[in-house]
């Protein structure tokens, strides 16, 4: 079996933002080092911007001794970037590292401030950075605690120094799990993070599953917040995706269950600090007959406009999902819409938005997948333009790439409107997955390319763009894993500028 580090089931995306806790561990593959696919250019030229070559996190190969990989960064201007993940150590513990930009620079990779004392049980693992401000940003996670369950944590840099790892101040749970899925910061000290707490019962039942949402206000962090104990009928749900426009004021979406077992897409927003219902996402009714949808990802531009995305499936029993994306205006939530022009590239019925990024309000990208007459899936992208979503498009390039059948849009980011970059896989002619990048500029989308240097670090064919992060038109990082000639998957930053 291949060893994959998010080439994502269509019901499971959130492996997304858990990949490292488990898709990085699944079995090994012996395929060998395939050949660069055909076209794969080695220059990444683009009118906005150029990619320099891949190279493996700074400091990580000291912490590791056998897997890594770079799960979420965040650029809050040119050059400066915060980033995180996981790493294994020579104990085969899995841990948690954070590693900074400044002014072009990485730094090196350390293990998470605080962990030491936090972490008894031994897994753990960033998973969602973000930076309101040049050496000012927020992280969060998982580890296990002494009591064998996972705990969320968040953890936050002042002015360029990590501090210590904390709980996430009443997460609930007692004899069951927590974990950080995503975090926001709108500036320096005011960030959101959302995620789940579980009950389980004996042998490792789960009871119930709750969403939760957390605030730090000046520095401070709050008390974590049940988000949807109203219409969580069904007891089990997840906030997967927060994003903050202002302090204070942040969307978050993720799913529940009814009663009868079916997951349902829902909302909630916080304004002026203050966390409301949640809410089920209007207009999948109409659209998913199989009652079953969930947003993946939110992202807001201003206060009160917001666009986020995800799937929902028809009435084939789960088999056919379907991309939505849903706008807020003004505060307003609208009715969710299948992402249009989408219907006629899947052939498959199966599509999903992965990653959504605003530049403004009613301008907004999202990218993900969709399945071809192949059972393939390919990679595409859609945009908003003055509030009018367009119609969805392959992703140039990945065609003359995608050799070996599959590809995917796993981050979309956006400095301004128009000004956009993404990055994921693709399949090579020897079933390899390499990793891509692909920028707009001026509302042209170029075409995608392999990460420079990703062909030389990737030696046993699996490497992908996990995350992407833009400050500016001409300046993003990416980041993300690749396998090495031992089998081992290794952390990879790549900057354009």
């Amino acid at each position: 079996m291949r060893r994959t580090i998010g080439a994502l089931a269509p019901d499971m995306m959130r492996n997304v933002v858990v990949l490292a806790a488990a898709a990085l561990t699944v079995g090994v593959t012996s395929l060998g080092i395939g050949a660069a696919p055909a076209g794969a250019s080695r220059a990444a030229a683009s009118s906005g911007g150029t990619w320099g070559k891949a190279r493996e996190v700074p400091g990580t190969a000291a912490l590791n001794s056998r897997d890594a990989g770079l799960v979420s960064v965040s650029c809050p201007s040119a050059g400066n970037c915060g980033g995180g993940g996981f790493y294994v150590d020579r104990a085969f513990h899995r841990r948690g590292f954070v590693v900074s930009e400044s002014n072009g620079t990485w730094g090196k990779a350390i293990e998470v401030p605080g962990f030491a004392t936090l972490n008894q049980g031994r897994p753990a693992q960033v998973l969602s950075v973000s930076c309101g401000s040049e050496g000012n940003c927020s992280a969060g996670g998982t580890y296990a605690g002494s009591d064998g369950f996972r705990h969320a944590f968040v953890v936050s840099e002042v002015k360029g120094t990590w501090g210590k790892a904390r709980e996430v101040p009443g997460t609930l749970n007692r004899g069951g799990e927590a974990q950080v899925l995503s975090v926001s910061c709108a500036s320096a000290g005011n960030c959101s993070a959302g995620g789940y707490y579980g009950q389980f019962v004996f042998e490792g039942m789960v009871l119930s599953v709750e969403p939760f949402v957390v605030s730090e206000s000046n520095g401070t962090w709050g008390k974590a917040k049940e988000v949807a104990a109203t219409i969580n009928s069904g007891r089990i749900a997840q906030v997967f995706s927060v994003s903050c426009a202002s302090a204070g004021n942040c969307s978050a979406g993720g799913y529940y269950t009814d009663t009868a077992g079916n997951t349902r897409a829902f909302v909630v927003s916080e304004v002026h600090g203050t966390w409301g219902k949640a809410r089920q996402v209007a207009g999948i009714t109409a659209l998913n007959q199989d009652e079953n949808a969930q947003v993946i990802s939110v992202s807001c531009a201003s206060a009160g406009n917001c666009s986020a995305g995800g799937y929902y499936a028809d009435n084939t029993y789960h088999i056919h999902q379907h991309a939505f994306v849903v706008s807020e205006v003004n505060g307003a939530w609208r009715r969710a819409i299948q992402v249009p022009g989408i219907a006629t590239l899947d052939k498959g019925r199966s599509t999903q938005v992965i990653s959504v990024s605003c530049a403004s309000a009613g301008n907004c990208t999202a990218g993900g997948y969709y399945t071809d007459s192949n059972f393939h899936q390919q990679a595409f992208v859609v945009s908003e333009v003055h509030g009018t979503w367009g119609k969805a498009r392959e992703v140039p390039g990945p065609a003359t790439l995608n050799q070996g059948g599959n590809a995917q849009v796993n981050s979309v980011s956006c400095a301004s409107a128009g000004n956009c970059s993404a990055g994921g896989y693709y399949e090579d002619s020897a079933h390899h997955l390499q990793a891509f990048v692909v920028s707009e500029s001026n509302g042209a989308w170029g075409k995608a390319i392999e990460v420079p240097g990703t062909a030389t670090l990737n030696k046993d064919g699996v490497a992908q763009v996990i995350s992407v992060s833009c400050a500016s038109a001409r300046n993003c990082s990416a980041g993300g894993a690749y396998t090495d000639s031992a089998r081992r998957f290794q952390a990879f930053v790549a900057n354009k500028n």
